[in-house]
């Protein structure tokens, strides 16, 4: 069933030379939903893409700055460039992640006083954000800033910066470089932290008058599956500040579950982390149910699962897809969520006399083919359960 703030009916008129396709058997098709289901698109590279289209609409990439640019003067964007026109060429929003990060920083803001590492991180932010405005219009502005200033794993400049000038005026900092770039684009605060330390951070950010259009939240589930309740209290802590919220990165586990004494994720890498049978029916069953309560809550705009493929991050047994390419129960159980139940079957209708058909499905596109034409509407923005009229010019 689907939830009621996922879905919009309309009133189409279907047109073709601007005169109504009356009396007309039309097929109406979805393709697309406004619903951003996403996942990395690190593995680009990898035999994976029919998988991966397969269920996602909104692809996350790789702008960690010590990788983009790990010489001082010489970024990565070309390389960069190409993976987003591969997945914006095929209808993909994209995401760039993150623009600013005290891990993976680069070594050479080592060398510069506190000054220099601002106007640096001004300047790459600016750099991307106009680089791949039109291709990338959705960032990641900066991330985890919560234990920023009082990251000890490993001597980088942004932590440095951060403790100097704090959390604020760091969000600050990047922010209005990224606003200013592109003003068109959505800016993300993220973090893993889901304690009242990030309430009270996002508080003093809107506070300051920082402009935020959507909040990130982190979802590594490596030491168990949070269950709904756990879930939906998140969501209703976050959700006060009527700002979006995007699951920003969501792993579920099909192998053992990380001890739980292990406080960072990252401390826990293994030679051998396999995925099991009993674990991948756990993790199918866990996958639904952790997506069903997300788009059934209203501020969810979107959910990134960070990897297609086992092993993809920290080797651990976190995706839909196992290491020699074969779809686990997971990827099923969620294809039957997004193509299946939250998918308008593909579907003959007739128009009235004047053109029109009542069409009512999941938000999102769908297509509308008659008389050797076709043509596309949205339920969306502007149709809304009490209807709304459209039109569908049909072109050859």
């Amino acid at each position: 069933m689907l939830p009621s703030h996922r879905v919009a009916d309309a009133l189409v008129t279907v047109t073709a030379d601007r005169a109504p396709v009356a009396g007309q058997d039309v097929l109406v098709r979805q393709t697309d939903h406004e619903f951003l289901f996403g996942c990395t698109g690190f593995e680009r590279d990898i035999p994976l893409a029919d998988q991966w289209f397969g269920l996602f609409n909104f692809a996350t990439l790789p702008f960690y700055w010590g990788q983009f640019e790990g010489e001082a003067g010489s970024p990565q964007t070309e390389k960069l460039m190409e993976m987003a026109r591969f997945f914006k060429d095929r209808g993909c929003v994209v995401k760039g992640h993150p623009l600013a990060w005290h891990t993976l920083a680069p070594d050479w803001l080592l060398e510069r006083n506190n000054g220099e590492i601002a106007a640096a991180q001004v300047e790459r932010v600016t750099r991307e954000v106009g680089d791949f405005a039109g291709v990338i219009d959705m960032w990641d502005v900066i991330n985890e800033v919560v234990i920023m200033p009082i990251f000890d794993k490993e001597e980088n400049g942004i932590t440095r910066l951060c403790r100097d000038i704090g959390r604020i005026p760091m969000i600050r900092l990047v922010f209005d470089a990224a606003r200013h770039t592109n003003p068109a684009a959505t800016l993300l605060l993220n973090d893993f932290d889901m304690s009242a330390a990030y309430e009270c951070l996002i508080e003093g950010v809107l506070e300051a008058g920082v402009r935020i259009d959507a909040l990130g939240l982190q979802s590594h589930m490596h030491q168990g599956y949070w269950g709904e309740e756990h879930t939906l209290s998140v969501l209703d802590r976050f959700s006060r500040y009527g700002l979006p919220i995007h699951f920003t990165e969501t792993t579920i586990v099909s192998g053992h579950l990380m001890p739980p004494e292990i406080v960072d994720l990252n401390d826990y890498q293994i030679d051998d982390w396999p995925t099991t049978p009993e674990g991948e029916e756990r993790q199918a069953d866990e996958i639904a149910r952790h997506y069903r309560t997300l788009v059934g809550h209203p501020a969810v705009r979107g959910i990134t699962y960070w990897g297609l493929q086992d092993g993809a991050w920290l080797g651990a047994p976190g995706g839909f897809v196992r290491a020699d390419g074969s779809a686990k129960p997971s990827y099923h159980a969620l294809q039957n969520l997004i193509r299946g139940e939250w998918w308008l079957p593909e579907t003959t209708m007739r128009t009235d006399d004047e053109g029109r058909l009542p069409l009512r499905g999941f938000r999102g596109t769908y297509t509308i083919e008659a008389l050797g034409r076709t043509g596309m509407v949205t339920l969306g923005n502007g149709s809304t359960l009490g209807g709304s009229a459209i039109e569908c010019e049909l072109v050859p």
